[in-house]
């Protein structure tokens, strides 16, 4: 299993907390790295990384899900309807 996506369908996010806007700041091993506002306390960032994803995505931020990785920087989120594949270029575009 490689980062970029798992046997599940999931995608790997590498957070980076408390950046001056919200952002996709490409790849890092594998991962897809988004940059957040929110800090890293009390679930903030995970929140935030869900609304990020689902706007980014055009999708409902209910169908977007964290699957691993709730107090990780690394994250897996898979996106319902959706390959993995087909939200990680989403992402990245």
């Amino acid at each position: 299993m490689t980062l970029e996506a798992s046997a599940d369908g999931a995608v790997a996010i590498r957070v980076q907390p408390r950046s001056p806007c919200d952002a996709v700041a490409g790849e890092r091993q594998g991962a897809i790295l988004i940059r957040l506002k929110a800090p890293p306390v009390d679930g903030e960032a995970n929140g935030s990384l869900l609304k990020f994803v689902a706007r980014k995505l055009g999708v409902r931020q209910r169908d977007v899900t964290l699957v691993r990785g709730q107090t990780s920087r690394t994250k897996w989120i898979q996106v319902a309807g959706m390959a993995a594949e087909q939200a990680r270029q989403g992402l990245l575009s």
